[in-house]
């Protein structure tokens, strides 16, 4: 018979109090978006109802949206290639580009936006004053630190030397050996710096609003400062749909160790 694995009290105590500090403000707000904007009693579902057919909150969502995926394809694009060549071909420069991913923690988003307005001043309007442009290469900088150090993580874990030499000695170019063959070795560590730049476009406020851009984050602080109960279930959806995305993220993860385990099995 297998030993039974007792729980020490201690560390009940301890999940019970981190259930406590994440669930119980979720569960207040709830209780508050289920109040009515008219008459303040409990229970009404007319927010939600509010929130899903109004036009601003899908306009802002897809902009938000759309511009998270522009900044996922144009990390992916720069960083990918960049590590790959740090790591094969001068792993010195590994420590000078970390010490730049932290520039983005160092300094504030205000300070950041009013450089970045600065510096592209001048610039073509399809750039400077469309979110498209703008927006989007700025969020690439705030996104550098998770995607540069996600990335740096799957490149650690596999044999770079390796995989390129057989690659090679196949008859596959650079850009052959990088997309077939290195890309899906490290698909764990490009989503997860995929979701989380995906979270992090999904709830930037600052650069957004002091660059006049009318994104998702926006919407919500427009609500809140507008509309208090219809507030509370706008900030439930917000934070469903980036759970959302760390959900799929771990369910595609999953799946993936599940196939290299039956891969592996049949070995």
């Amino acid at each position: 018979m297998r030993p039974t694995r007792r729980i020490a009290p201690t560390a009940v105590i301890w999940l019970l109090i981190a259930f406590g500090y994440f669930f119980i403000p979720l569960i207040a707000t709830f209780l508050f978006s289920l109040k009515s904007n008219q008459t303040g009693h409990c229970c009404t579902a007319a927010n939600y109802s509010w929130v899903v057919h109004s036009s601003a909150f899908w306009h802002t969502l897809k902009i938000s949206f759309l511009l998270a995926i522009e900044t996922i394809v144009i990390s992916l694009a720069l960083f990918v290639p960049t590590i790959y060549w740090v790591h094969l071909r001068v792993p010195k420069l590994r420590p000078v580009i970390a010490f730049l991913a932290l520039i983005p923690f160092v300094i504030p988003p205000i300070v950041m936006v009013v450089g970045l307005l600065q510096f592209f001043k001048g610039t073509p309007s399809w750039f400077y004053a469309q979110p498209w442009g703008f927006l989007a290469g700025a969020y690439v900088i705030l996104a550098f630190p998770y995607m540069f150090f996600s990335l740096d993580a799957g490149f650690r874990s596999i044999d770079v030397h390796t995989l390129t030499e057989a690659s090679q000695s196949l008859g596959a170019r650079w850009g052959t050996t990088l997309v077939k063959v290195i890309l899906p070795n490290i698909r764990s560590a490009a989503l997860a710096g995929s979701f989380l730049t995906l979270a992090i476009v999904m709830g930037e406020f600052t650069i957004a609003n002091l660059s006049a851009f009318n994104t998702f984050p926006i919407f919500i602080q427009y609500v809140n400062e507008s509309q208090g109960f219809p507030a509370a279930s706008l900030t439930l959806m917000s934070f469903a749909i980036t759970w959302a995305a760390m959900l799929s993220l771990l369910v595609v993860g999953r799946k993936r160790g599940q196939r290299a385990a039956i891969v592996a099995g049949a070995r």
